[in-house]
């Protein structure tokens, strides 16, 4: 009777030993603090990969920049020291050329319209563009669309935009557009933000409602102007070679793992959206809510034309065309 007690426990001893060795840990990271959409993003996917594979899988989640900005850690997937990153498609064309399409201003309706675009057709050609860069694109997820800070006047036009010292992402498109704007743009990874607007260094800088209020801009911003003149989408990126080898199964879960951390955090971005101006104004900020969209887009036919001829009219009037 004892031996047989005995060889149960070490039986349930060495089932025990042989589930926890079994158990693989990665780690995704963003640049954004928890508790924002893109927290909500990478939390809700833990969790799922979490309970899809039954624990044999754990992702570990580091937020505010801790695993370096968003280009580090895209490279860092790539190389395979780290497995997972969820980022703004901000530093992406530098890795995905491809992509750069989805940042032309003005070419997305709404978050509808964005939405439509992604999940549909065009948006997982996108995401299939990944596999030869040495990733696996799970899903697009959405940062938003983008607004105008600044510490120096309030913006209600595009003249008002000349001459302001503003960061920009480290993106050509996003470049190529604000420069036509008349902005002096600076390049630099979202976690030294803050600090510049605080120093100075720059007088503003344009990121979506739920960025804005999540990196607490309003302490060292006075202005906001709701202009939306970019569509913002973020992704779910994992190295390839990681991926390739999850079985079947677990391939699956990890792509549903990052639909569901999506839904999460598309629901946080439209509630951050709809309350953001409100608390934003609360804090102190002035707020154009109203501009005169038809001026910034017709301040930027030249730069427009440029992105016709090299990203083809025919493929930007398709995704327009989106219902």
């Amino acid at each position: 009777m004892q031996l047989t007690k005995l060889v149960v426990g070490l039986s349930l001893a060495l089932g025990f030993v042989a589930t926890a060795a079994a158990q693989t840990t990665m780690r995704i990271s963003i640049s954004t603090a928890q508790n924002s959409h893109q927290g909500v993003a990478i939390d809700t996917f833990a969790k799922e990969v979490e309970k899809r594979t039954g624990g044999r899988y754990k992702v570990q989640t580091f937020y505010n920049g801790a695993l370096g900005g968003e280009r580090e850690s895209i490279e860092a997937v790539q190389l395979g020291t780290q497995e997972l990153a969820f980022s703004s498609s901000g530093p992406i064309p530098n890795f995905v050329p491809e992509t750069k399409i989805l940042d032309v201003p003005f070419l997305f309706r709404d978050k509808a319209h964005a939405r439509a675009v992604l999940d549909g057709p065009i948006g997982q050609e996108l995401l299939a563009k990944f596999d030869a860069k040495g990733f696996k694109a799970l899903a697009w997820a959405e940062n938003g669309f983008r607004h105008m800070t600044n510490s120096k006047r309030s913006v209600n036009g595009p003249e008002d935009l000349k001459g302001l010292k503003m960061r920009t992402m480290e993106n050509p498109v996003h470049i190529a557009a604000y420069k036509g704007f008349g902005i002096i743009t600076t390049p630099m990874a979202f976690p030294e933000v803050f600090t510049a607007l605080q120093q100075g260094t720059v007088d503003g800088q344009e990121n979506p409602l739920p960025v804005i209020i999540s990196a607490k801009f309003d302490q060292v911003q006075k202005h906001l102007t709701l202009t939306g003149h970019v569509y913002s989408p973020c992704i779910f990126v994992m190295n390839k070679a990681a991926f390739d080898k999850l079985s079947a199964a677990d391939k699956q879960a990890f792509i549903d793992a990052a639909k569901e951390g999506t839904k999460a955090n598309r629901a946080r971005v439209d509630e951050d959206d709809a309350k953001g101006v409100a608390d934003l104004r609360a804090k102190g900020m002035t707020v154009v809510d109203n501009p005169d969209k038809a001026k910034f887009v017709a301040a930027l036919a030249p730069v427009n034309a440029e992105f016709e001829k090299q990203f083809g009219k025919a493929t930007l009037d398709k995704i327009r065309a989106v219902k």
